[in-house]
């Protein structure tokens, strides 16, 4: 029986019977039509000496093969009060993880591996907590009440996190619209990954038990750019009090993306909120292929209950292929398997997201849970074949497909086999229900990938190692008399100081609001120019050089007072900004000398002016009084700044002849 199913004839069909829109064509009907709805869970650590449950230093980071110890766990599942197991404790045992940490003993002790009870809360963790949650307009909590929260995929040593909820009910305003908080969380950051290869996932325990809050929302975002802009507004407004660490993994969120008819799942560790928009668009549009997908099984299957997948191993020598994954099973003496979906035909190639199809869904459950590295896995609707007609003819021989039928090819460690095969039929048989609960991971195109079951609601219990801390009226006054202007007034305020909005993001993201309203009070800049600097200037300037040292934003207010007690015109400090970004302790004075630069005075630069319109005359290839001046420009503008203002400069050369 040769394959002559045309998958790229499907896959093209298909795009067009689910509506798939791309970011580009997508309006607000495009989101309505499909339910478009998403709520948000953001991270962020706080800025504290100490760890949050321990007096381990916080912020102290090691190298991926700097490590003093390892210590190895396994994951067991066991049963709750009620008698059930978590599905996602189950999902992580079948993987049979090897599971290591590596420990430095500068950042790690026992607490942190459960063979010390944990130390009193970190009151400074507390305090930053309770501040930005009345910043957010939430009710603060009366008594603070520790519990555990399952942390099931390894992260966690202990197995279960701690975390606190401390405000609880609040809001926060976007341009269009106010979305509401359901609480913020005070909780000990989890481990970073290293590697998860095979049978083994191994951790550093650094970044483990640093205070970190979580800001959660209700699900009320409608479209992908409102959640982008809930997203930038909850991390704004934690770096407005200035007590959070900013850098890269510093702040985090999950996303929940949900369409009518689907499930919430959870984008999980969404590095940057300029992935968001495609992220959540993609999500929407994969749960709407995957009800396309469950409708079209539902047609065919009268019976989803008695479906059932069959399976038939076999050796290599029965095929012909050079595909080297599929040649290397023979020296590794690994096992090959062919299955048959019946009634799948068309389903395996149905479209997901961009680049990917519902053959994709089977093959990252193998990767995660089977523990089978890819490539693992053909099929017989590849848009790109690995086996040729011959191989399949044989394979179909051997299985004896049905017409509707769909047939699968995989091949890894023969211990691995049964759990693949558990697997696939258990995605297969999700694909009758529709749209499964689960995390995923995130990538910057806007694709996901399977990550693990979403854990079930009753994951939280209470820590009986931490007694409830009360917190008095006048302790949560105190800290918000020191609570920061809002993000949303300082917008405002910086439209109305008529300060470009597209700097608005860099000024925010890097807390320089602050900054930008001292040089505005104390040295009397003009606030449009200062956001500029910073917004335009020191963004591109961050971008294209390295400083020998983290930078401190400061340092600008330094140089901008240089250039008022010089006498100095303050354009000159877009070119002196990349030397004193790579070389902060250098004096502003070396800086102008590195640059060439000669103080002159108006005079002696417009007296050039007559000299150059001859010598444009001479030369011109265009004519007109704006071109000429425009040359003439360009030609004194090095030496004029820091001497003469630009925008006066350009008025007075109309004016000499």
């Amino acid at each position: 029986m040769k394959n002559t199913f045309d998958p790229r004839e499907n896959y093209n069909s298909t795009r067009l019977k689910i509506g798939y829109v791309s970011r580009q064509e997508a309006s607000q009907e495009t989101y309505d039509r499909i339910g478009f709805m998403s709520g948000l869970e953001v991270h962020q650590q706080l800025n504290t000496k100490q760890k949050l449950f321990c007096r381990c230093p916080a912020g102290v980071f090691q190298k991926p093969n700097q490590f003093d110890a390892e210590v190895i766990r396994h994951m067991r599942p066991t049963l709750s009060e009620l008698g059930e197991y978590d599905g996602t404790a189950l999902m992580e045992f079948k993987t049979r993880k090897n599971i290591i940490y590596r420990l430095k003993n500068e950042t790690t002790c026992t607490y942190e591996v459960d063979d010390t009870p944990p130390f009193a809360l970190n009151r400074e963790a507390l305090g930053i907590a309770i501040e930005i949650s009345l910043v957010s307009k939430l009710n603060i909590v009366g008594e603070v009440h520790i519990t555990r929260k399952q942390y099931l995929d390894g992260s966690i040593p202990t197995g279960f996190q701690r975390t606190a909820i401390i405000g609880v009910e609040g809001e926060i305003p976007l341009k269009n619209k106010k979305i509401r908080l359901i609480q913020l969380s005070l909780e000990e950051d989890s481990c970073r990954e290293v590697s998860d290869i095979g049978h083994t996932r191994i951790y550093r325990t650094d970044r483990l038990g640093m205070p970190l809050i979580e800001t959660v929302t209700y699900p009320e975002m409608v479209n992908p750019d409102e959640v982008k802009e809930a997203c930038d507004y909850i991390r704004f407004l934690n770096r407005s009090t200035g007590k959070v660490r900013t850098g890269i993994g510093a702040g985090r969120q999950d996303v929940n993306v949900s369409c009518r008819g689907g499930s919430r799942v959870e984008i999980k560790g969404v590095a940057h909120s300029r992935w968001i928009p495609a992220l959540t668009h993609i999500e929407c549009f994969r749960q709407w292929a995957l009800l396309a997908i469950r409708d079209e099984l539902l047609s065919r299957v009268g019976k989803p209950e008695s479906w059932n997948m069959r399976s038939e191993s076999f050796e290599y020598d029965l095929l012909k292929t050079k595909y080297e994954p599929i040649k290397q099973t023979k020296e590794k003496k690994e096992s090959l398997v062919a299955i048959v979906l019946p009634h799948f035909k068309g389903i395996l190639s149905h479209f997901t997201q961009p680049g990917k199809m519902f053959a994709n869904e089977l093959s990252e459950r193998l990767k995660v849970i089977a523990c089978i590295e890819m490539p693992h896995m053909a099929h017989s609707e590849e848009l790109e074949p690995v086996l040729a007609d011959c191989d399949w003819e044989k394979i179909n021989n051997l299985v004896k497909p049905g017409e509707q039928d769909a047939v699968l090819v995989i091949w890894g460690p023969q211990e691995d086999i049964p759990t693949a095969l558990e697997v696939i039929e258990e995605r297969c048989r999700m694909a009758f229900k529709g749209v499964p609960n689960e995390t995923r991971k995130s990538f910057e195109n806007g694709t996901t990938i399977f990550e693990r079951v979403l854990p079930g609601a009753d994951r939280m219990y209470p820590d009986t190692d931490s007694a409830p801390i009360p917190l008095a009226n006048d302790y949560i006054e105190a800290l918000g008399r020191n609570k920061p202007e809002e993000v949303i007034s300082r917008y405002h305020r910086l439209m109305d100081w008529k300060v470009p909005e597209d700097t608005h993001t860099f000024i925010f993201k890097k807390n320089l609001f602050p900054l930008i309203e001292r040089i505005v009070s104390e040295l009397e800049i003009d606030p449009a120019f200062t956001g500029k600097l910073f917004g335009h200037t020191m963004k591109w300037v961050e971008g294209h050089y390295k400083p020998a040292a983290e930078f401190d934003y400061k340092v600008v207010y330094a140089l901008l007072r240089f250039l008022k007690q010089q006498g100095l015109e303050l354009e000159i400090a877009k070119r002196m900004l990349p030397m004193v970004y790579q070389y902060p302790k250098m004096d502003f004075d070396s800086v102008l000398t590195s640059l060439k630069f000669k103080k002159v005075s108006r005079e002696q630069i417009l007296g050039q002016v007559p000299f150059l319109r001859k010598k444009f005359s001479e030369i011109r290839v265009s004519k007109g009084e704006h071109v000429e001046n425009h040359w003439i420009m360009g030609q004194i503008r090095k030496s004029a700044e820091g001497n003469v203002a630009i925008a006066e400069l350009a008025n007075a050369i109309k004016n000499v002849h």
